[in-house]
């Protein structure tokens, strides 16, 4: 990776804008995360990247190279733990390496991996987004003196949101059981709650406890398929 470009030169970063000059890729499959991530990144000054699975991560590191890398941890070609190893250890090594993700324990998972920081998910807040990528940065790439803390929340577009739903919808057709619906549950709960969806959290939830306990799934399947379809029908109930 020595020969690899920089996406943007390094410029000073500001107390207004404290990522200035910084590319920002992105590993997330969520849009509507994605956007939220879109938004904290233009009001910070960086630039965004992103990839939707370690397949295209891998193809975007093979040619750029990011000061920072935001790695969701359930990805649907694999765990994005994987990917934080492999950037950990490699040489020259990204500036920042951070993991995110909404499941209970998946932080301690991140620094074990060797990720430098984390986001717990949903994150919507710019001061949190930017306090928490400060944090893994040398001193020369920070601001230099005091700068207010914006504690203020982004909105994603919610297009990104039925964007979401519609890829749910469709792997619901193509998969009804196996691993896929692992993931399937997973992905929509996540999107759900960073969405304040709360129906359909509760019913994703339920899915995953079902499948785990073993239990008949086809109700549960066509509840969270309903609620899907609903979502996509109708934008009121985004």
């Amino acid at each position: 990776m020595d020969d690899l470009p920089a996406l943007t030169p390094i410029t000073n970063p500001t107390a207004a804008r404290p990522l200035l000059g910084m590319t920002v890729l992105v590993v997330e499959d969520s849009l509507y995360a994605c956007d939220a991530m879109r938004l904290m990144c233009l009001h910070s000054g960086a630039r965004i990247r992103r990839a939707d699975c370690l397949r295209s991560a891998r193809r975007h590191l093979q040619v750029y190279r990011p000061s920072v890398v935001i790695i969701d941890l359930g990805l649907p070609d694999g765990s994005g733990l994987d990917l934080i190893a492999e950037l950990s250890s490699a040489t020259p090594r990204v500036t920042s390496i951070v993991g995110a993700s909404g499941m209970d324990g998946a932080e301690d998972g991140a620094i074990a991996a060797g990720a430098d920081g984390f986001l717990a998910k949903p994150l919507t807040n710019l001061g949190v987004f930017q306090q928490t990528i400060l944090a893994t940065l040398p001193e020369e790439r920070q601001p230099h003196g005091p700068r207010i803390v914006r504690n203020e929340d982004v909105r994603p577009d919610p297009l990104a949101y039925r964007d979401d739903m519609a890829h749910v919808s469709n792997l619901l057709d193509e998969h009804s059981e196996g691993p896929v619906l692992d993931y399937i549950a997973q992905f929509l709960g996540g999107v759900a709650r960073a969405a304040d969806d709360a129906q359909l959290a509760q019913a994703a939830d339920a899915l995953i406890a079902q499948r785990r306990g073993g239990a008949a799934l086809n109700s549960r399947i066509a509840q969270v398929a309903g609620l899907v379809q609903e979502r996509l029908a109708s934008r009121a109930a985004m």
